[in-house]
């Protein structure tokens, strides 16, 4: 099970390192994070996926909210977020491949941002699991270079009446 927790942060140094040692010493897995300011410069958000069994989950927003630069923490399930990744990758091409490459970018919505005569640099911006059958579609091309954003994450928009 998958839980995505929006924690909201005082900005400053070491808060990142708190929060990250609290998952650390209590064996609790992250599987995705990303940490960015908010538009108050004295405020940043953390976006942190992780997974385990349901007490787990339960019991790692219960530690996030002891924390003292916690300001707020909300939880979502994955079915309710709008869940995108930014992944850029850069592949070495030759002429034999290099029309496979351009379809696939096509196909999945990359864009080509950097090109030479051998090496090409491709981003995509997708759901985590797109992202990730885009990457294993260059598994048998040559990969010089792979970066990733953690899951960044907003609840889904509910129209009420």
């Amino acid at each position: 099970m998958k839980k995505i927790y929006s924690v909201f942060v005082e900005n400053r140094a070491g808060v990142l390192c708190k929060v990250a040692g609290l998952f650390w010493r209590r064996c609790f897995n992250i599987d995705s994070l990303a940490v960015g300011e908010t538009d108050d410069k004295t405020v940043s958000h953390m976006i942190i996926v992780s997974s385990g069994e349901k007490n787990t989950l339960e019991q790692i927003e219960k530690q996030l909210n002891k924390k003292l630069d916690v300001i707020k923490v909300k939880t979502y399930d994955e079915q309710d977020t709008v869940c995108r990744e930014l992944m850029m990758i850069k592949v070495k091409y030759n002429r034999s491949n290099r029309r496979d490459i351009m379809e696939n970018c096509s196909i999945m919505g990359a864009q080509i941002i950097d090109m030479s005569g051998s090496f090409m640099t491709i981003q995509i911006c997708d759901t985590p699991e797109r992202v990730q059958m885009f990457l294993n579609t260059f598994r048998t091309i040559s990969i010089v270079e792979i970066t990733r954003t953690g899951t960044l994450a907003v609840p889904k928009c509910i129209e009420t009446q």
